[in-house]
């Protein structure tokens, strides 16, 4: 229907979306979704704080490694 469509996703479609295309599994239907009806800031600001977060989290790995 029209009004599903017009719907916000949720915070967990959110993160979920966000996850999935960082990784690079993102399914077609869920980009379309993220773009008709997603709020591009959102996403920009959410790839942005996973991007920050696997940077550190591999540099931790890293170091944890390099140190023993």
């Amino acid at each position: 229907t029209q009004q599903s469509r017009k719907t916000k996703p949720r915070l967990i479609a959110v993160v979920k979306s966000i996850l999935a295309a960082g990784i690079g599994v993102q399914s077609d239907k869920n980009r379309t979704r993220d773009f008709e009806q997603g709020n591009p800031l959102v996403f920009i600001i959410g790839g942005i704080v996973f991007t920050l977060l696997f940077i550190a989290s591999i540099a931790t790995v890293i170091g944890f490694v390099l140190s023993n």
